[in-house]
């Protein structure tokens, strides 16, 4: 029986695939067709509420979707949320080249039709058990959004509730309403 090869988040960084989503979980590319236009309009209107307010607040970084971060090596994994923030402590003296060896603190992900729920519990686990603090999880078809936080807790969230930025982001407050349009 043929040994499967594995490939590393250096493979991927220099051997792109046009127009497709892509992803490493475990050294297995994992390939996606492009969002489409819902889900592109509410992850830009995230971006834009949480990226006013770290620009205001001067405390980190605002990644926009698709941005690869390296959270496992041997075999590797790269996610590629659809909105990050870093802190300026996590990114204080790295060298922040090709896919980012960390964890985003805040990870927002925006479901597509296709989405399936235990891809979607995986990457969420893989996130909070590599440093995230907290990740968004927002369903625009159900119009609903889920909380995960780094210590197990959840809660989710109805289209008249709102995110927060809790100790990652305080004062931060995402309205769903306002994102869903």
């Amino acid at each position: 029986m043929p040994t499967e090869t594995l490939m590393t988040a250096e493979q991927l960084l220099h051997n792109p695939i046009p127009h497709k989503r892509t992803e490493l979980v475990k050294g297995r590319l994992i390939v996606k067709e492009p969002a489409g236009y819902p889900h592109g309009r509410v992850a830009a209107r995230l971006l834009i509420a949480i990226g006013q307010h770290v620009i205001a607040t001067k405390s980190g970084e605002i990644l926009t979707a698709e941005t690869g971060f390296t959270l496992r090596r041997g075999p590797d994994t790269v996610r590629a949320p659809d909105v990050a923030y870093v802190s300026n402590a996590q990114i204080a003296g790295r060298a922040l080249r090709g896919f980012a060896e960390l964890a985003p603190e805040l990870v927002v992900e925006v479901l597509s039709p296709d989405d399936r729920q235990g891809e979607v519990r995986e990457k969420v686990l893989d996130w909070l058990s590599t440093g995230s603090r907290l990740v968004w999880v927002l369903d625009p078809e159900r119009r609903t959004g889920r909380v995960h936080r780094a210590d197990g807790s959840e809660s989710g969230l109805t289209a008249q509730g709102a995110f927060d930025g809790e100790d990652v982001l305080p004062g931060l407050r995402v309205r769903l309403a306002e994102v869903l349009g």
